[in-house]
């Protein structure tokens, strides 16, 4: 099932340039060649390939080198945008931290390609289980945030405790090695004052589930 999900090798690099210089550098691209003295006809194609190239690069600078998930940098700027929406029209929000379980003994046991056939797998498990509205993004390391729109807590329990199972039950092969791959997982909801504080009592139901035995759901209340 990796193959669901693109080879790391397609997202060797990543770029670590804001999206909105690379609108800028864009715009200012265009200028120039709209400018140029050069048939209309080669303009119109190389603004085509200019653009192509430009929408393939703000890709990569939102996403994970590894996963193709989106990366902690557009989460910190969506979370903001998604907590503020819901402040103002008064819509529920939830948020989830998911952390892979003693993920460092599963590179310290199998190598780091383990590792990283495990997070892609563990990607790609996430966004299957989620909603098209919802958002996922790789935050660090074996941690995963998703952004649960339009989602209060009560609502939340199933498609995490879906996760949490599917997670559990699914057949992580590698090099021929059975890999036993469990979550936990903390969810807080918008009912904060700050962004800051909506993470942070996330992380706590986090360490609450990992200090309950791990493999589990926790919810801040």
């Amino acid at each position: 099932m990796g193959d669901r999900l693109q080879d790391s090798a397609d997202y060797q690099y990543s770029f670590d340039i804001p999206a909105e210089m690379l609108d800028e550098i864009q715009k200012n691209i265009e200028e120039i060649i709209t400018n140029f003295p050069v048939p209309e006809d080669n303009k119109l194609d190389v603004i085509k390939k200019i653009n192509f190239m430009y929408s393939h690069t703000r890709h990569m600078s939102l996403t994970d080198g590894l996963t193709g998930l989106y990366n902690r940098r557009h989460f910190d700027s969506t979370i903001e945008r998604e907590f503020s929406r819901s402040k103002r029209y008064g819509g529920d929000l939830s948020l989830a931290i998911i952390d892979i379980d003693f993920f460092k003994k599963i590179n310290d046991t199998y190598g780091h390609l383990c590792g990283d056939y495990v997070l892609k797998e563990v990607a790609y498990l996430i966004l299957d289980n989620f909603r098209k509205t919802d958002l996922v993004f790789r935050y660090g390391g074996e941690e995963f945030v998703v952004i649960l729109t339009e989602t209060n807590l009560e609502s939340a329990k199933i498609p995490m405790e879906r996760l949490r199972q599917k997670i559990e039950n699914y057949p992580f092969t590698y090099s021929g090695n059975k890999v036993k791959v469990t979550v936990s997982a903390g969810v807080s909801c918008n009912c904060t004052e700050s962004t800051d504080e909506f993470l942070d009592n996330a992380d706590k139901a986090l360490y609450k589930a990992k200090e309950t035995g791990r493999n589990r759901v926790e919810f801040f209340r």
